[in-house]
């Protein structure tokens, strides 16, 4: 596919029931553990900031703990309090002045709670160093993290109640987009799939059961939540091992999920098992996105290597996705999407006080002449 374009796809409104984006690069959650008691601070501005300024049309904040004991880290970011919540929204407010959407990732550690920071070590957090118990569906550890207590169904019902405040306090917050994280092996892909889910009560055994919690977590919010509020759903499509969670179970899924009101999915997969096996490579879950939107009729989005603004250009017109999450290459480029905008030769949201930097890309670098023959 060549870079010019009659119309890139990447740069064209989406709609969702409410909310337009005005283009299709989106920033993907990425976790900072820069926060001090769950509230963000100068580093969240400037990060997320620089997105929205950068010219995306969606800037998603981290996975924002609904309670203090769901926090993957002590330093990660919390909403189950209104103080969070106030401190979010000038972040919010900057962001909407660049033109972007902002959306937040609410979300439950489960077993992975209560570990340190990853450049401490990322091991389990000992009471002693600050560390708590942990919550999951079964008694089941990851890997060599401690393991966490089976939850009950009263600390069910209280995690249902905590997911809807948190969103509620979001939206107060004035957050465009609530996300809830389903994936990558936090509480809720924890009840979905078969490894780390046996129990044997109506949240355990077959996939209508073991879906049951997300199912509340989602009815909850969207009742919680203004009418008009898009609600997308993070979700690992599958495991990558045999036996686990899969595409075919997400399928089923995703059209249980549109039916009760999620008007995205945003498709990543694994991190549940140390037993995984990714084939890891450029838009290695593009096709996890596709097949979702495909046969469930839901649109998704589409995370994971996604490097440039061809290839993300490709994912769009292929029909696989109706947007691209960018992680990874939107730390290394904050403008990612203006620099996308440039690759494929289309006008960019450029800040007023970036004008001077759009334009036509620089011409390529010239190969080098072969030797003369003599």
């Amino acid at each position: 596919m060549g870079h010019t374009l009659v119309m890139a796809l990447l740069f064209t409104p989406l709609t969702l029931r409410g909310r337009t984006f005005r283009n299709r690069a989106w920033i993907s959650p990425m976790c900072q553990y820069s926060s001090h008691e769950g509230r963000p601070d100068p580093w969240h501005l400037v990060h997320l900031g620089g997105f929205a300024k950068g010219g995306a049309g969606l800037v998603v904040a981290e996975a924002t703990a609904v309670t203090p004991e769901g926090r993957i880290t002590p330093a990660c970011a919390g909403i189950w309090n209104d103080q969070q919540a106030e401190d979010y929204a000038p972040i919010v407010e900057f962001i909407h002045r660049q033109g972007a959407a902002a959306g937040i990732q609410l979300a439950h550690a489960g077993r992975k709670a209560s570990t340190q920071v990853p450049w401490q070590g990322g091991g389990a957090l000992a009471p002693a160093e600050g560390g708590w118990g942990t919550l999951a569906p079964s008694a089941l550890p990851f890997g060599r993290l401690a393991p966490p207590a089976a939850m009950t169904v009263r600390q069910i019902d209280q995690v249902v109640a905590a997911w809807a405040q948190a969103a509620r306090r979001a939206v107060a917050a004035g957050f465009d987009v609530i996300e809830v994280h389903a994936a990558h092996g936090y509480l809720l892909h924890e009840f979905l799939s078969p490894l780390s889910n046996r129990r044997g009560d109506a949240y355990g055994g077959d996939l209508v059961n073991r879906a049951r919690l997300l199912l509340r977590v989602v009815d909850s919010i969207r009742e919680a939540i203004p009418e008009d509020v898009p609600l997308f759903v993070r979700v690992s499509a599958t495991d990558w091992v045999p036996g686990g969670w899969d595409l075919a179970d997400t399928v089923q899924l995703a059209g249980w999920l549109g039916e009760r009101g999620t008007d995205l999915i945003d498709t990543s997969s694994g991190a549940l098992s140390p037993e995984q096996r990714i084939p890891v490579g450029p838009g290695y879950q593009v096709p996890l996105a596709a097949a979702i939107r495909q046969q469930a009729g839901i649109p998704t989005s589409a995370v994971g290597l996604i490097l440039s603004g061809a290839q993300a250009e490709d994912v769009l017109q292929r029909g696989a996705a109706d947007a691209v999450m960018i992680g990874r290459a939107a730390l290394r480029q904050p403008a990612w999407a203006l620099q996308a905008a440039q690759e494929l030769q289309v006008a960019g949201p450029w800040p007023r006080q970036y004008e001077r930097a759009a334009g036509p890309p620089p011409p390529a670098e010239e190969p080098p002449a072969p030797p003369k023959r003599t």
